[in-house]
Order: C-alpha cells, then structure tokens, then sequence
C-alpha cells in the first residue's frame, strides 16, 4: 500500500510541475533537446534528464530500499548516463523534518548510496557519481504534513556541471 501511494505521489508530482518551467534541478516540463521547439532542454542537461528518464526516487519512512517504481526510474537513469557518457552526477539524500539532525544526514545518504549501487549494478562508471547527504537541511518541499514528508523522502540525481537549459 505505502509503495502505490508513493507512487501515485510521484505521479502527481510530475503531472504538477508540466504546468509551469521548473528550476534547475527540478523534476517536470516538456521534453525535446536544442532546436526541438519552445521549452526544450539541451541534450545531457539536469531538464534533460528530469524529463527524459526522472530524476528522484522516493523512499518509505525511514527506509533507504529502492522500490520497484524507483528501480524503473534508475533504470531509465542508467539508460540515459550511457547516452551521455561524458556526464558526471550527484546522487543527494534528503529526508523529512522528523528525526534528529544527525540520523537524518545517516539515512540521506544510506538513501544517496543505495541510488548509486543500483546505478553501478546497472553499467554505470562509480567514478561518475559522487553522492551527498543534505538530511533534512534542504527540504524539497516545506511543509508538516504528509505530503510534504514523502516529497522529502528522496534521492535527487543530479548532472554535474554541462548544459541548464
């Protein structure tokens, strides 16, 4: 039950961000690479990616198990890092408000390593993916509810550097 509902949450989300040009790093908007016509996003950029292949995976209260929705994701990841070869990124651990400081910076980056040995199982060079815990100093969504918690539940694969737009 609680992987549907995280999985209809992330549905949601994405369906939420087409409405309007995310910022960098965000996950959402219209696919397409340079040239392809208004909104696209250049080939091998953080849009590029979020659009193209998704760039979170969202995990259970107090877990850092990758779920069947989330494998589907890295999947994709891993598909489009062997695409762009030269493209390095950050895997980031965050995690909701509840919890101490220190246990939450812990189980971001459990959450932040167990992304990356999904995505090296899956072909991808380690070297090309560094990871960081931001615990739940940088929520992704402020809020004390719920649904603020489980959009905060996350590992956000990052490109390093390359094309934003």
């Amino acid at each position: 039950m609680t992987t549907r509902m995280i999985g209809l949450m992330a549905a949601v989300l994405l369906l939420a961000a087409c409405s309007s040009n995310p910022p960098p790093g965000a996950a959402g908007g219209p696919m397409g690479g340079i040239g392809s016509g208004p909104g696209s996003f250049a080939p091998g950029s953080q849009q590029d990616l979020a659009a193209t292949a998704g760039d979170r995976v969202f995990f259970a209260y107090d877990q850092s198990e990758i779920s069947p929705e989330g494998q589907q994701i890295l999947q994709r990841q891993a598909e489009w890092l062997k695409r762009y070869a030269q493209v390095s990124v950050t895997i980031e651990g965050h995690c909701d408000e509840r919890g101490t400081r220190e246990y939450n910076l812990a189980l971001g980056e459990r959450r932040a390593q167990a992304v990356k040995r999904v995505l090296v199982a899956l072909g991808i060079p380690a070297a090309r993916i560094q990871t960081i815990s931001y615990g739940k100093d940088r929520p992704i969504v402020v809020g004390s509810d719920e649904n603020g918690y489980a959009q905060n539940r996350v590992g956000i694969t990052t490109v390093n550097g390359g094309p934003t737009s």
